[in-house]
C-alpha cells in the first residue's frame, strides 16, 4: 500500500528520483516529478515502524493550498494534484495515490532551508539561551521563551538529508551563494512569512517559524518539496499561548515526547509507537488542516450515505 509506512520504492512502475524519509519522488517526464508523500513518519533522525494513517494526505494537500495561496507573488513548482492528471501507467495506482502525490516542475534544488522565526522558540530559543543571540545577530536581553520577536528573522541553515541540519548566518549564506541569491531567498521568505503568518492569524493560530526551500529552473527562482505544512512549520493555537512557555504544537512534537518518556535510547531502532499515540497524532494534523483551510480533509458523509 502506497499509504503504509513501509512502502516499496519500486512499487510504481516509474524511475525513482529520490527516497527520502516522508517522500518518495519518481521521475515523470524529463521536465516533470512525482512527489508522493507517505505515511511514514521520522523522528530523532529514525523512521519510525508505524506510520500516522492520513498524514501524508494532509502534508500534500495542505502544501497544494498554500501553494495556490501563494502563486500570485513566489511561483512554485507545483502542477497538479489531480488524479486525472497521473499518467496511464499509474492507472491501477489512482485510489491509492489520491490525495498524496503532487505532479510539480523538477528544478535545482538549492541546498539550504530558508527558515523564517517569528517567535523564540525550538533552537532559536536554545541559541539565545547560549549566546543572547539568533542566527548570529545580538537580541535583547531578558527574552522569554516562545516571546514574539520584534520583527521576523530570516535564520538559514543547512540541508542535511541525513542527520540534522544546522543553522547558518545570512552572511555565510552569501558566500555560499553570492549576494544576489541569498538575498533573493531571504526577501521571498520573509514576504511568505509574512501572508502566512497574517493569514493564521485570522484563524487563530500563530504561525511562530516556518522553512521553505527553493530550486532553479535556469534564471528562475521558485518554491519546492513542501510549505507550511505542520512538518515544516510550528503552528500554535492564539487562545491558549503563553510566553515563558512551550505551547503545543500541530505536529509529531506528540510523538517526540512520547519516545524521550520511552526509555529508548535513540540510537537503537525505535519502538513502536502505541495505538493512542497514533490515534492523538493523526487527529493533530487533521485538526491543522481544518483549523488552516477552514473545512475538514474528510466532510462527513451524508447521514443516508453512512
Amino acid at each position: 500500500m502506497i499509504a503504509g509506512p513501509a512502502i516499496n520504492a519500486t512499487e510504481l512502475p516509474l524511475k525513482l528520483f529520490a527516497k527520502g524519509k516522508v517522500r518518495d519522488t519518481y521521475e515523470l517526464t524529463a521536465d516533470q516529478l512525482l512527489m508522493v508523500a507517505t505515511d511514514r513518519l521520522s523522528a530523532f533522525d529514525h523512521v519510525l515502524p508505524n506510520g500516522i494513517p492520513d498524514r501524508g494526505k494532509v502534508l500534500t494537500q495542505l502544501s497544494i493550498f498554500w501553494f495556490s495561496q501563494t502563486d500570485t507573488f513566489q511561483p512554485n513548482h507545483l502542477i497538479s494534484g489531480m488524479v486525472p492528471d497521473l499518467p496511464a501507467v499509474l492507472k491501477n495506482f489512482r485510489e491509492e495515490l489520491a490525495g498524496r502525490f503532487m505532479i510539480v516542475r523538477k528544478a535545482k534544488r538549492i541546498d539550504f532551508e530558508c527558515v523564517v522565526r517569528g517567535y523564540l522558540a525550538g533552537s532559536a530559543w536554545k541559541e539565545y539561551e547560549e549566546s543572547q543571540s539568533l542566527a548570529g545577530e545580538k537580541m535583547p536581553p531578558g527574552m522569554r521563551q516562545s516571546e514574539k520577536l520584534a520583527y521576523p528573522i530570516f535564520s538559514p541553515a543547512t540541508k542535511a538529508d541525513t542527520g540534522h541540519d544546522e543553522n547558518i548566518t545570512f552572511d555565510q549564506l552569501k558566500r555560499e551563494l553570492g549576494e544576489d541569491l541569498a538575498t533573493k531567498l531571504r526577501d521571498m521568505s520573509l514576504e511568505l512569512y509574512k501572508y502566512a503568518s497574517e493569514f493564521a492569524a485570522r484563524r487563530g493560530l500563530i504561525l511562530a517559524d516556518t522553512k521553505f526551500e527553493f530550486g532553479q529552473i535556469g534564471d528562475d527562482v521558485i518554491l519546492i518539496d513542501e510549505v507550511l505544512t505542520p512538518d515544516s512549520s510550528r503552528y500554535w493555537d492564539a487562545a491558549t499561548y503563553q510566553v515563558g512557555t512551550s505551547p503545543d504544537s500541530y505536529d509529531k512534537q506528540f510523538v517526540r515526547d512520547w519516545l524521550s518518556r520511552s526509555g529508548w535510547d535513540k540510537s537503537s531502532e525505535p519502538p513502536s509507537l502505541p495505538a493512542d499515540v497514533v490515534a492523538q497524532t493523526r487527529l493533530r494534523y487533521l485538526t491543522a488542516y481544518q483549523r488552516i483551510v477552514g473545512k475538514p480533509l474528510f466532510p462527513p458523509k451524508p447521514r443516508n450515505e453512512r
